[in-house]
């Protein structure tokens, strides 16, 4: 469809499109330290991802991003929810998030931050982003047939994070 039947305009409500990925190796996850001078999540950790860019679909964004910060090529990836979060009245956050298996592979540095392969039961002791706490072990439990979830991130008025997912 044409632009003009899109509806898109300054009067809807838009989402950015973003990617999250959690790769795992046996019982580890593989995070990234956000670098200390990173605008957002400095000195924390979080999953692989960014901006989905003109022109890729989400999957192909995911094994992109996947790509440009660890050096590593997935191609199984499980589709595992998405994630909207409200940034301002008109506009948003979508994340589409997933999880892949890495069996091999030699991780190169980020400018992201420090990659690190962290055990399971290690990461909460971690210094997460915000959300982490609540998403790594919904995602880490997702199996093949685990039907995908859908979050809603929102903040009150002490900017309190509110999650709630169906």
């Amino acid at each position: 469809m044409p632009e003009y039947h899109q509806g898109v305009t300054g009067e809807r409500y838009t989402f950015v499109p973003r990617t999250l990925i959690f790769i795992t190796q046996g019982d580890r996850v593989l995070l990234v330290k956000g670098a200390a001078d990173k605008r957002l999540w400095a000195n924390l950790y979080n999953g692989i991802g960014g901006h989905v860019e003109r022109g890729e679909n989400i999957r192909l964004s995911a094994m992109r991003e996947v790509y440009e910060e660890t050096g590593l090529e997935v191609t199984e990836l499980k589709f595992c929810g998405t994630i909207s979060i409200d940034a301002t009245e008109k506009s948003g956050v979508c994340i589409f998030v997933f999880k892949a298996e890495s069996s091999e592979g030699e991780l190169m540095p980020s400018k992201e931050g420090l990659l690190e392969w962290v055990r399971f039961e290690e990461s909460n002791d971690l210094p997460l982003v915000e959300d982490l706490h609540t998403l790594l072990p919904r995602v880490l439990a997702s199996a093949p047939d685990t039907q995908p979830f859908f979050g809603h991130y929102s903040y009150d008025q002490n900017d309190q994070l509110v999650i709630s997912f169906e």
